[in-house]
């Protein structure tokens, strides 16, 4: 129980480096740009953009993947909230 803290403390200073911000930046910008697009949820936009982050490091990748996961859940309710229509069904 001891070895937490030092891990979780490990975690926030990988996660809060500049260069990991600028890919959560990145994909979150991404993802809404793309999940405004009609008929393109976010298992799309990360389809699409699945080349472009495997090239990057891995912690950078799965960053950059979250953020365009949750910028594409946000985009696609861009658009469904002034239309007062219903976006993309949520799995749960």
């Amino acid at each position: 129980m001891g070895d937490v803290l030092p891990l979780l403390m490990g975690g926030f200073e990988t996660a809060l480096q500049p260069q990991n911000l600028m890919f959560a930046f990145i994909g979150a910008i991404l993802g809404t740009l793309i999940g405004v697009l009609p008929g393109i949820g976010p298992a799309g936009a990360l389809a699409m953009l699945l080349p472009i982050v495997l090239n990057l490091n891995p912690v950078g990748a799965i960053i950059m993947l979250a953020a365009l996961y949750c910028g594409a859940m946000y985009g696609g309710s861009t658009t469904s909230i002034p239309a007062q229509r219903r976006a993309n069904r949520h799995p749960w």
